[in-house]
Parts: structure tokens; sequence; C-alpha cells
């Protein structure tokens, strides 16, 4: 098995250009107090070289108040960012023209063995997706940057050690900001809600100290410096969640490691020991995924079989079925139907021929109100449904979708994210009707064919997607259109089942200034225990395609595969459902796909950790958090949220 985290597709080289790079982002700077403590000696560098020793005496009193000032005026120095990172910039320069390279941290071995024993390890990070800055600086930006760097490092140093040392002992370590005013430390929540927020510059892992609360020099493990407000949007992308176990975030946590070996001893756990279980926990996933041969079911269903003794390809011997030629229903641009419900006959004509990638549907306008486009689905006749399955698929898209409707409508449900049914009856086809009697059909290929219309129109995001109109913005506003639309619907204990580009689309009104999505294609909708969700290799959540069936969280997982792909993620060529399963789990286990989506926002790639979490589980989608999430993003970033959404 190869490294996990795409450690592969990593290249852990540190030349100064990367590292200038990261430091425009966050220095987080570990600082060996102990050592030096030890040897009684404290340095300060000044680009690059020591300007000043002080050697701090353990008898005279004088040597030690002389030895605080030092200690004092270093820090001072040392958390003044914009000093600290001039001189670093300068070093790295100066580096860099000698041709130096820097070291990788930590060796890819230990790295990996590391994150092995952190797999059956949960961090309890409570602030998971802070507000993105990209307005000008504000104290809210500030506040929430230092809230979620206290955060991070505490959930790290809490999971650590109780991981690693001890769960029923307290914890001897705490964190806390550092206020350049008087160099003392405070929780940074009680220090924004008295005032001192402007004079945070560092946050700091410490040991606890009762005898002096604000926190002394040589209580400090690690500290952490975040350059005034940086985009944290960026700073979340690199650092993230602890639970993430993203590169850069899984340095951070081995570094407060050895921090804390050096202050709290040897663990009674050691990573040899926890990464251990790594392959009882991986032959127990394998086990879970073990896939046999695939057959396809009476229903057309893919179903999972059991692997016989012999894994040769056997050829069966079927009976050949002979399917009757029969007359097609053409519709052209310019043709009109009538159609015909329980109420009355209406006319449409036929303005634009378009296909889902599989089947075709028109765009149509009522003869008596030309202006207003509608979508306008053509079944296939009663007479001809059985025998091919280019039929049944034309029976998902009319029959089919117009019973979920009409379940949606007795439910009360509508959103502006769900399409709206117009109207859904039969053709009157021209000419007389010879059917022989008020419940038949003539042989009349028209006569009896279900029509289904409905509205908004819009461009599907897979044409959005190959005119190169589908970028970043879209991307979220589509996120959070769809998971609103899933939101109402599952209200009624209704899932999609069929979350492609091609069921997407992006429709543009007067009425409304901004452009906003629409989920359709709800014709495999699951009402009941007994349906059975659409299976498709790209878009197909791993559960349905394991079981044929939708967990909670399937839907949201059809979502961010649409996202992906839509985005730039490359797509594979599948053509089986262990192929397809053997993809979901390499991209998931990687991080491949968050990744991606943490180049678009932030908040797209905790949306992704957070229904891989719940994939396959039967815990509830909680669609709510995510849909305050994404409108407050939008709203941060200027874009426009129509209040009854």
């Amino acid at each position: 098995m190869g490294p996990p985290l795409g450690f592969q597709d990593t290249k852990l080289s540190f030349n100064s250009q990367h590292i200038m790079m990261d430091l425009k982002l966050i220095e987080i700077i570990k600082v060996d107090i102990k050592r030096r403590i030890q040897h009684r000696k404290v340095v300060i560098c000044e680009s690059g070289s020591p300007d000043q020793e002080s050697v701090v005496s353990g008898t005279k009193k004088s040597s030690i108040s002389s030895g605080g000032r030092v200690r004092e005026e270093f820090l001072h120095r040392f958390c003044d960012s914009q000093i600290l990172t001039a001189n670093l910039e300068d070093w790295f320069q100066s580096l860099a023209e000698n041709s130096y390279d820097f070291d990788v941290p930590f060796e890819l071995i230990d790295l990996q063995k590391f994150d092995y024993a952190l797999e059956g390890v949960s961090f309890q990070q409570l602030i998971r997706m802070p507000s993105a800055g990209y307005a000008s600086p504000s104290g809210t930006m500030e506040a929430t940057a230092f809230l979620a760097i206290e955060d991070f490092l505490h959930a790290s140093v809490k999971g650590l050690w109780e991981a690693f040392w001890n769960q029923d002992e307290p914890m001897p370590l705490s964190v806390a900001c550092l206020y350049d005013a008087n160099l003392k430390f405070y929780q940074a929540e009680k220090a924004i809600a008295n005032g001192k927020l402007g004079g945070l510059c560092a946050t700091a892992v410490m040991l606890n100290n009762p005898r002096h609360p604000h926190g002394k020099w040589h209580d400090i493990l690690e500290l952490a410096l975040l350059r005034p407000v940086t985009p944290f949007d960026r700073i979340w992308n690199k650092l993230g969640n602890a639970n993430w176990g993203d590169i850069g975030a899984l340095q951070v946590l081995f570094a407060t490691f050895h921090s804390m070996v050096q202050y709290a001893g040897m663990p009674n756990n050691s990573i040899e020991d926890l990464a251990a279980d790594h392959s009882s926990r991986l032959q127990s996933r394998r086990n879970e995924r073990r896939l046999g041969e695939i057959g396809i079911n009476g229903n057309g269903l893919f179903k999972l079989q059991q692997r016989s003794i012999s894994p040769e390809i056997v050829e069966i011997q079927e009976e050949p079925v002979i399917i009757e030629p029969r007359r097609s229903i053409k519709l052209e641009v310019g043709s009109i139907l009538l159609v015909e419900d329980s109420n009355w006959q209406k006319s449409y004509q036929i303005n634009q021929v378009l296909s889902d990638g599989e089947m075709p549907y028109y765009v149509a306008s009522s003869v008596d109100d030309p202006g207003k486009a509608l979508f306008l689905y053509v079944g296939s006749h009663p007479s001809q449904l059985e025998p091919a399955w280019e039929d049944m698929k034309l029976w998902y898209q009319v029959q089919r979708q117009t019973k979920v409707f009409s379940v949606m409508k007795h439910n009360g449900l509508s959103s502006k994210y769900l399409p709206e049914l117009v109207i859904s009856g039969r053709i009157v086809h021209p000419g007389q009707c010879r059917k022989p009697n008020s419940g038949g059909n003539c042989d009349n290929p028209w006569c009896g064919t279900p029509i289904l219309v409905t509205t908004p129109v819009g461009k599907t995001v897979a044409e959005m997607v190959n005119l190169g109109q589908f970028g970043p913005d879209e991307a979220i506003r589509c996120c959070q259109d769809c998971l609103s639309a899933l939101s109402t619907a599952a209200s009624a204990g209704i899932r999609h089942g069929d979350i492609r580009p091609e069921n997407i689309i992006c429709v543009t009104s007067g009425v409304i200034p901004q452009p906003y999505f629409v989920l359709v294609g709800w014709g495999h909708a699951i009402l009941e225990e007994r349906d059975r969700p659409a299976m498709n290799l790209h878009f197909s959540s791993t559960y349905a395609l394991q079981e044929g069936k939708l967990c909670s969280a399937s839907d949201a997982e059809s979502l961010v595969y649409l996202l992906y792909f839509s985005s730039g993620g490359d797509l594979p060529d599948l053509d089986s459902v262990e192929g397809a399963l053997e993809w979901r789990d390499t991209f998931w286990s990687k991080r491949l796909i968050q990744q991606k989506l943490g180049e678009i926002s932030a908040v797209l790639k905790a949306f992704a950790d957070y229904v891989d979490s719940l994939c396959g589980t039967p815990y509830p989608m909680n669609y709510e958090i995510w849909l305050r999430r994404l409108k407050r993003h939008l709203h941060e970033n200027g874009k426009e949220i129509n209040p009854s959404s």
C-alpha cells in the first residue's frame, strides 16, 4: 500500500521561495525553551546573526533580573511579526543566493507512521469553519482568526494528550494569546471581550502555572504568530482542521507532539503502538469493501454477487430477445402539441430540442403565453413500455417524475430551487381517435402518450462547464441552492437519487437579479424503502453503488462529486462498479477531493469533510448548518442573497 494523504504527490522540499510564500500566510515557530533554560543561555538574533548573549546565573539576583529583561526584549521582538518576517526573509534570501536548500522538517516515514497512529484520534475542534476574509481587515475577521488558531492548538494538544499520555488525568497544558502591551497571556475570548483584540500578537501552548495565570516565559512550549488578518481563508485551507490530516496540519501536530514530550516526558502509548493497529483497521475496511462479481438483476439494477470458485470469465447462454419494430415519436422545432389533463386542454409549441445526456426533452411555450419558456418532457406510449430499456428511461423522466411532483405538492413542499409542475397529461393527436373504450388507446403513436411540463427553464451545469462558465462563485452558489432543494425535499422524506451535471440548471430571471440553481430530474427520487436510485459510475454515492440504496448523506456525496468534476477535477475512465468504488476509496483516503474543493473555498472543503464523515452511516444530514455557512460566505464576498431563500 502506498503512502496516505497524497504523500507521493506532495514534494516536501522547503526551499526559500516555498517558505517565504508560506510566511505570507502564517508563521509557526517552535521555541525550544527547555533546552535554553537548561543551558542557562538566551540568544537574541537579528538578521540571522547573534548580536547579544546573556548568560543567566542561577544564584545572583542581579543576573536573574537582567536575564528577565533580555527575555522580555527578545519576546517583544520575536512577536512583532513584521520585524520577524523581514529578518527571516533577509536570511532566506542570503541562503538562496548561496543555493542552500532547507531539509524537510520531518522524515516522510516518520510522518506516515505518525499519521497511522492518529487514525483513531478525534480532535474536538469547535470552530470548524471560520469566516473568510476577502474584504478589508476588520475586527470581526481578526477575532475569528485568533479564536480559530487558539481552537486549533487547543484541540491538537488535548487530542494528543488523551491519545498518547492519559485520558483520565487532567491535561497540564493550556492555550492563550499574548497581549503585547504588557506581555501577558489571556484566553482569546476574554481578551476580545475586554477590548484587547488590537494588541494580540501571538498564540501560545503553555504549561499550566497556577501561581502565574497570565503565563511566564519558561512555560511556553509553542508560539503561533498570525500576521495582521492575512486572508484567513487561505490560512484555513493550508492549516485547517486538526482532523483533516493535511500535510501542513500533520507537521504542526508532529512538532507539537515533540514539544509535549520535552515537557511531559515520554508518552504512555508510543507512536509505534498506536500505528500498529493500522493494519487491522485497514483489513477491516477491506473486508467491508470486498466485492464479488457484478451482475444486473431483473429490474435493471446493479447487483453485487459473491465471487464463484473459478475467477475465469464464463459464457452464459441466454435466450435471444426479439424487439418488435415500432413507430417512434419525433418532435421538431415548430411542432405544436395539444395536451389534455383532467381539467382542460392546452397547446404547446416546441422551441428547442435538448438532451440530458441520455434522453431528449424540449423547451416549449404555451401558445397562449409564448413569452414564458417551459420544459416539456414526452414519455413513452403505454403499449411500448415493456420491450425497450429506452422506454423505461422515458417512463422515469415523465410518469415517475410526475408522481414525485404530486407527492411534493401533497406535502406542501415549495422552493424556488425545486422545479414546479405546470401540467401533466396526455397528447391529443390530430385526426379521428379509434380507441376501443374510454380507458384505452388507438394505434396512433401519439395516442395517450404522457406529457410533463415544468418551470423554470435554464442552462444545465454540464453546458456551463463546457462553455467555461462554471467558476468558483457558481460552484458555491450551486452547492447552497442544491442543498436548499435537498433540505426541502428531505423534510417530506424524499431524496433525489440522480444528481449529475445534466440535472442541475442555472436560472436567470428578470424578477430575481442574481442567477440561481434549480435541482431537476426527480424521476429516480426515493419515496419509499423499495425505491432504487439511478446508477452512475461518476456521480452515484458509495452506498448507492454498494447497496443499491441511499443513506442520508448520499445526495450530498453526489453533489460533492459534481462540484469536484465540474471545477476541474480529472474525470476518470470508469467501466465497472468495482473500479468506481476503488476510485472513491483512493480519492477520499488521500483527501484529493477536499484539496481540490479547498482551492475554490474553505467552506466547500469543510463540507466535503463533513460528507465524508457521514457516508454510509445512519446519522442524519444537517442541512441547516451548511446552508447558514454557505449564505454567510456569499454575503461576505459581496454576493447577493435573496431573503426568501
